[in-house]
């Protein structure tokens, strides 16, 4: 019986030719929408992009403040009937979700304004840009305590922007 392999061709090209993955198919390049172009246009704003991340600051700072919050206890909770420890409780936990929800709106705000303004003026997308806004939110937060109080939090903030940089590996 005559084989069906050609004679210059050995039995193994064959099989490597079958073998090889089939590439997908070469799709064009898609266009951004008018709409697309716009939101982009309205998201590279640096005083929407700072607005948002203070509101959403905000939010984070609220739930956080209600679960911290409600571990709060009274010294006196054995002399406390059941309703006065829940109403006790529920203010706390007012408290301390409107504590830190200002505390955390503001740490947003700042940030989000320091590193959109230093994106906008170096036109580079990386993370000297996290450094220099934790810096920058660090120190106006910690300001409060005096130059050696913003020196600690400018390198303390800007530290914890590094390590969540590279944690979320945003930059490659």
């Amino acid at each position: 019986m005559a084989s069906t392999i050609p004679e210059n061709e050995s039995p193994n090209a064959s099989s490597s030719i079958s073998n090889e993955p089939e590439k997908p198919p070469i799709e064009p390049i898609r266009l951004p929408t008018v709409e697309e172009i716009r939101g982009q246009d309205i998201w590279n704003n640096c005083g929407v992009r700072s607005i948002v991340s203070g509101v959403m600051g905000g939010g984070l700072g609220l739930f956080m403040g209600l679960f911290i919050g409600s571990f709060d206890s009274p010294i006196t909770r054995d002399e406390m009937s059941g309703r006065q420890q829940f109403i006790y409780t529920a203010k706390q936990m007012g408290r301390r979700s409107w504590s830190s929800a200002k505390a955390f709106a503001v740490m947003g705000l700042i940030f989000s304004a320091a590193e959109c303004v230093i994106e906008k003026a170096r036109a580079k997308h990386d993370t000297t840009n996290t450094v220099v806004a934790g810096c920058v939110t660090g120190g106006a937060i910690s300001a409060k305590g005096g130059p050696k109080a913003a020196c600690a939090g400018c390198a303390g903030f800007a530290a914890f922007s590094v390590v969540i940089e590279k944690f979320l590996d945003r930059y490659d």
